[in-house]
């Protein structure tokens, strides 16, 4: 079976004191498992509660962890493109610090990626408050329509590709539109990518933040700044 040499698993953390320690349990789990060598990257967006001294007091403990910092709440995108840049493995995964992913599921990604350069989540059973569920169904309809990206759910926080997806790629979304451009730039780009499902589970400690409709507001403006300089490209 395929099996990494290097594989970097971060999952971006905002108000996650909660769900901080327990990640990087079920990530120290798996990883070894599916890597020679691997390293877990909790990346703190400003979190005002106990996340960024949990996430030191981790560091500290092992040296396969490293806590990143933003100073203040930067949103969902601008903490995935600081994961990305902190990665130093061949591969990468991530997924979100809330813990509604059974990380151990990663192992049905491993051999897929070694004919593809990403794998992406969709969810078999999403558990999530109803309105957040039609607004995903109505953003990946949307997102088909402008770039016909025919991703299943584009949004799932469970992907792994072949870091060398992202070389020389700038990524520029703060907000919730982050999974719509890195899928449009990597397929554009002419990567192979394969879809799986992966189970969902309820969020047990925490809030979400995806339904506010800032994070709303901001994905649509993102998408449709996106869009028009998408398409002036394409011309």
């Amino acid at each position: 079976m395929f099996r990494f040499q290097g594989l970097s698993a971060f999952f971006p953390a905002y108000n996650e004191e909660g769900n901080v320690e327990k990640m990087c349990s079920s990530l120290k789990a798996i990883l070894p498992q599916v890597a020679e060598d691997y390293e877990i990257i909790i990346m703190n967006d400003g979190s005002k509660d106990r996340t960024k001294e949990i996430a030191d007091r981790l560091a500290q403990e092992d040296n396969r962890i490293r806590a990143v910092h933003h100073e203040k709440n930067l949103g969902y995108g601008a903490a995935i493109r600081s994961g990305i840049k902190a990665c130093r493995k061949e591969y990468l995964f991530f997924t979100d610090g809330d813990s509604q992913f059974d990380v151990s599921q990663l192992s049905q990604f491993v051999p897929l990626i070694s004919n593809h350069d990403g794998v992406i989540g969709y969810r078999l059973n999403r558990r999530d408050p109803w309105v957040r569920r039609l607004n995903a169904w109505a953003w990946n309809r949307l997102v088909r329509l402008l770039f016909g990206l025919k991703m299943r759910d584009i949004d799932c926080a469970f992907k792994l590709f072949d870091r060398k997806v992202f070389e020389g790629m700038e990524l520029e979304s703060s907000g919730a539109m982050i999974s719509t451009e890195m899928l449009v730039k990597i397929k554009d780009r002419g990567f192979r990518l394969r879809e799986t499902g992966v189970l969902h589970s309820p969020r047990l400690t925490g809030r979400q933040t995806g339904a506010n409709p800032r994070v709303i507001l901001r994905a649509f403006k993102e998408l449709f700044r996106f869009y028009m300089k998408f398409r002036e490209a394409k011309k």
